[in-house]
């Protein structure tokens, strides 16, 4: 037994390169993601095809019924910091494979509910957290295996989402046909056990970047094992920090006796050990660009769920035939797919700022939501699909892999402040699919739906064109004389008081 344990550490143990590799096991991890993303959000979005069986059985409305995407949502993204915290503490492996079979479970235990209440808690809580725990450590861990090849790589490991809603839709409505949406549910959840192979392949990243000194070649000797520890329980990127350098060249220094220990300042070393130590940074709170960019995300998710759930009713309520009618969201599947490729590599070209690419595409998204309301025909909500899948694809791969740019706060926080950032869009997960049926209830139009959606994009494209001034420092820039200075915060602190009291005196033109 212990041979076959330690069989099984070596072969699913931490990966070590000397820099980011941009592929190796990197690979793998992207095809584990792609299977994440077919049996996780691929699941969600093609949930619309139980709605009409699940208000027939249980006699309910469509808002009561939506609530049960809703809540999934809201846990799946509310417990995005929990998330973090696990895979900070414990690594990214049994996290995933965690909520992989919390998922398994709870589809399958929603297969033998007797009401829409037993379903929020089977499909909204237990798979809802179990959604949160596969998805965020998946595609957290495979940006770090990737840097110039990220936005490429990431694009097309998402694909398995679109992929699942293709093949998905026309499946799950045939098999529910033939066998009842029950055993429909016992069969997704016994594939939804796929994910837990996948957190298996989740193998952590350890960097050692080789030094070269005079008189030595390289520096082989790897950080104090409690460091390498840490890395790889944590999960995260572990690059050779300041003090770990300092170690390692004293070490060789007393092998050779020739080469001096680096000195680093004991606050820079403060520092990095404070950020080794974190299992979560809400420090990114007072970053205004986090901030603005957090508010992006809660609008905009209010144009991701909802248009899944409605546009076979859409569809249906214009005249078209109900099994015709599924086809839109594979239609709408298959858009999504050329979304995320092309967007991949326009961001890899580099030519344009990647947050401008995405606010472009997110304007577009607003128009194509509005367009839903005043198309007619099934040929007018095949372009309106195709529209949406399109741009859908471009954002929906893009809005979370953007927190490692620069212009959000980079690669080296995304793994702590990601759950924070998840967690804000949360709040507009529960109220979208919702508030959407609600609409419908009053209205008794479908249409009212995309409206709700177009207007939260609208707002969410907003915030994102503010993401880079806030950057910047021009959202915090006042008008002094005539000119324009930035307020002056930070470099104050550090000051001792006399020195506060000239920088202030000089500031503000006032003479003591």
């Amino acid at each position: 037994m212990a041979r076959r344990m330690f069989r099984l550490k070596g072969c699913l143990g931490p990966k070590v390169y000397t820099e980011v590799p941009d592929g190796g096991w990197g690979w793998i991890v992207a095809v584990a993601f792609f299977l994440v993303e077919v049996f996780t959000y691929g699941v969600i979005k093609s949930f619309g095809i139980f709605l009409k069986d699940l208000m027939t059985d249980f006699e309910e409305s469509n808002s009561r019924v939506s609530w049960i995407i809703s809540i999934c949502v809201f846990v799946m993204t509310f417990t995005a910091p929990l998330s973090s915290v696990l895979s900070n503490r414990f690594g990214f492996q049994p996290v995933v494979i965690f909520g992989g079979f919390l998922i398994s479970l709870g589809t399958i235990f929603t297969a033998f509910t007797s009401s829409i209440n037993q379903m929020y808690l089977t499909i909204g809580i237990v798979a809802g957290l179990g959604y949160c725990l596969t998805f965020l450590p998946t595609v957290t861990i495979l940006s770090q295996y990737f840097s110039k090849r990220r936005s490429v790589v990431t694009a097309m490991a998402s694909t398995g989402e679109s992929f699942a809603i293709f093949a998905f839709a026309p499946a799950f409505t045939a098999l529910k046909y033939h066998i009842g949406w029950r055993y429909t549910l016992v069969v997704i959840g016994t594939l939804q056990g796929i994910i837990i192979i996948c957190g298996a392949l989740l193998r952590p990243i350890v960097i050692k970047p080789k030094t070269s000194q005079t008189g030595i070649e390289q520096i082989t000797n790897s950080p104090p094992i409690d460091q390498l520890r840490n890395s790889v329980n944590s999960g995260n990127l572990d690059v050779l920090s300041p003090d770990k350098l300092e170690h390692g060249l004293e070490s060789v220094g007393e092998q050779q006796g020739e080469v001096e220990p680096l000195q680093v300042p004991p606050k820079q070393k403060d520092i990095s050990m404070q950020a080794k130590n974190k299992l979560l940074d809400l420090t990114v709170l007072k970053e205004g660009s986090f901030l603005c960019y957090s508010a992006f995300g809660l609008f905009a998710t209010l144009g991701f769920f909802a248009p899944q759930l409605y546009v076979v009713e859409l569809s249906a309520s214009m005249g078209t035939e109900r099994d015709k009618a599924a086809y839109m969201l594979s239609t709408m599947a298959i858009a999504e797919i050329f979304g995320r490729l092309s967007i991949g590599w326009v961001l890899s070209l580099g030519r344009v700022r990647k947050i401008f690419v995405l606010l472009g595409c997110v304007s577009l998204m607003c128009l194509a939501l509005v367009l839903f309301t005043v198309v007619h025909g099934f040929w007018g909500l095949v372009v309106c699909c195709v529209l949406y899948g399109f741009l859908l694809g471009n954002i929906a791969s893009t809005h979370i892999p953007m927190l490692a740019e620069d212009d959000v706060i980079g690669i080296e926080r995304m793994p702590l402040a990601v759950g924070v950032y998840v967690c804000i869009q949360s709040f507009a997960g529960l109220a979208g699919p919702p508030l959407g049926g609600v609409l419908v209830d009053i209205t008794q139009n479908y249409s009212s739906a995309f409206f709700s959606c177009a207007g939260g994009m609208g707002l969410g494209a907003v915030f994102l064109a503010l993401v880079r001034p806030a950057k910047t420092g021009r959202l915090c820039m006042r008008r002094d004389n005539g000119r324009n200075t930035p307020v002056v915060q930070q470099e104050s602190k550090d000051m001792p008081g006399d020195f506060q009291e000239v920088e202030i005196h000089k500031n503000t033109g006032i003479k003591s």
